[in-house]
């Protein structure tokens, strides 16, 4: 993404410690891009709903309203508007509770600029990809009873509607380009998040996005047919009873 393209992308960055809150508008605007800034989650909703962000950055724990009931909110009525959550908890299961909510990405406090930066960027590319481009439904995916519009970045299996974030329609294409192939965690990283961290966390949001997936797509998340687990080497996405 050149200089250019930065200059025309706006970012809502909500975060109630002062410090960290200035720090991020200040390299946001170095790098090119209109900042907001939101002092708590009250104050997020309505300068989402007022100026229309290219992406949100959401502290979890903030005053009035919490960053998982922004996000919450967010995705009422928004699908497709890349959410990075900040946070400072390392349980598992916080992490977890972003993604489900519909959350793109996770950064652990304390965090490095460039990480930050490097997601950032790959966020908004990622979101760039997933506006329609063709024909409505010119990417589909069918497999028995699942079927997926990639442009709409909804489906329904079963007769269950269900939509998708960017970073899951764009890992789900992902998989269905490759289908039958292994692809590991490094290879779904560069892809996929186009970034290449090379920390523990990031390999793990691989893992997090993928069961994200199975709960939509496969009938039985527990025992998934789609996208099945290659012990040691990564992920495999076929249709069952394809050879």
């Amino acid at each position: 993404m050149d200089a250019a393209d930065r200059e025309n992308k706006k970012i809502l960055v909500a975060e109630d410690d002062h410090a960290i809150l200035t720090g991020l508008a200040d390299l946001l605007r170095l790098e090119g891009y209109d900042v907001v800034e939101a002092a708590d989650g009250r104050k997020a909703l309505e300068f989402f709903k007022s100026s229309g962000p290219d992406l949100v950055i959401l502290d979890v724990m903030m005053p009035f309203v919490s960053g998982y009931d922004v996000c919450r909110e967010i995705r009422r009525n928004d699908r497709s508007t890349p959410i990075l959550m900040l946070t400072a908890k390392t349980a598992e299961v916080d992490k977890v509770v972003g993604l489900e909510l519909g959350a793109d990405d996770y950064i652990v406090k304390p965090f490095g600029m460039a990480e930050l930066m490097a997601r950032v960027r790959a966020a908004l590319r990622r979101a760039a990809l997933s506006v329609p481009n063709g024909a409505p439904g010119s990417a589909r995916l069918e497999a028995g009873d699942l079927k997926v519009d990639f442009d709409s970045m909804t489906g329904t299996n079963g007769g269950e509607a269900f939509s998708l974030t960017p970073r899951e329609n764009a890992l789900l294409k992902h998989f269905a380009e490759n289908d039958g192939r292994v692809l590991s965690r490094d290879e779904l990283l560069d892809a996929v998040w186009e970034i290449d961290i090379g920390c523990e966390i990031t390999t793990r949001s691989v893992d997090q996005h993928v069961a994200r997936l199975r709960q939509k797509i496969e009938d039985d998340p527990s025992n998934p047919r789609l996208i099945v687990t290659v012990h040691g080497a990564g992920y495999r996405f076929g249709r069952p009873g394809a050879s």
